[in-house]
């Protein structure tokens, strides 16, 4: 299985990025998707979750509102829509996919390479 993260970049605050995570090597829409972030320092951190057919989505407290998790089954690829970026939104972004999804890391099996989002004041 792989997953190949991109869409991070440098932008300022109040602005968006949309992220994307594709995906290879087993039936993508069979499994849970999350999005999870990190800066130096700190754990990794759940974001949001969308599960395979995409009926259902959660989010950190902190991403309601701002952060949209969507998923194309058809192409293999899940997103993450994030308007009203904050400063404090500033990691690198990491997909996984998992069978049970979750906000712990170790419901999720396969990992991405990470994006880094950088949201500037």
């Amino acid at each position: 299985v792989q997953l190949q993260a991109s869409g991070g970049g440098l932008v300022q605050a109040g602005g968006s990025l949309r992220l994307s995570c594709a995906a290879s090597g087993r039936t993508f829409s069979r499994y849970f998707m999350g999005w999870f972030r990190q800066t130096p320092g700190k754990e990794r951190e759940f974001v949001a979750a969308i599960n395979g057919g995409g009926g259902l989505t959660y989010y950190v407290d902190s991403a309601k509102g701002r952060f949209t998790i969507s998923r194309d089954n058809a192409k293999n690829t899940v997103y993450l829509q994030m308007n009203s970026l904050k400063p404090e939104d500033t990691a690198v972004y990491y997909c996984a996919t998992g069978r049970s999804g979750g906000r712990l890391t170790g419901a999720y099996d396969y990992w991405g390479q990470g994006t880094l989002v950088t949201v500037s004041s």
